[in-house]
């Protein structure tokens, strides 16, 4: 399964990852590879335990939206 993110680096220099397709699903890294391979490691935790306790794979539902600035 591929899965979007999000990757910010906040004022203290640390990298924020997010995976809008799972709520929640947050995680971080002091460089950009290590945050990618943290946010890797969510995402299968989280749908580990989605499977676990029943719960349904959200869909992922995303676009590209294109803006002329």
């Amino acid at each position: 399964m591929k899965y979007r993110i999000t990757l910010q680096k906040d004022e203290d220099g640390i990298y924020v990852v997010k995976c809008p397709s799972l709520p929640g699903c947050i995680s971080q890294g002091k460089t950009r590879n290590e945050a990618l391979s943290n946010i890797k490691d969510a995402i299968e935790g989280y749908l580990q335990s989605l499977k676990k306790h029943g719960e349904p794979i959200p869909p992922v539902d995303e676009e590209l939206v294109e803006i002329n600035v």
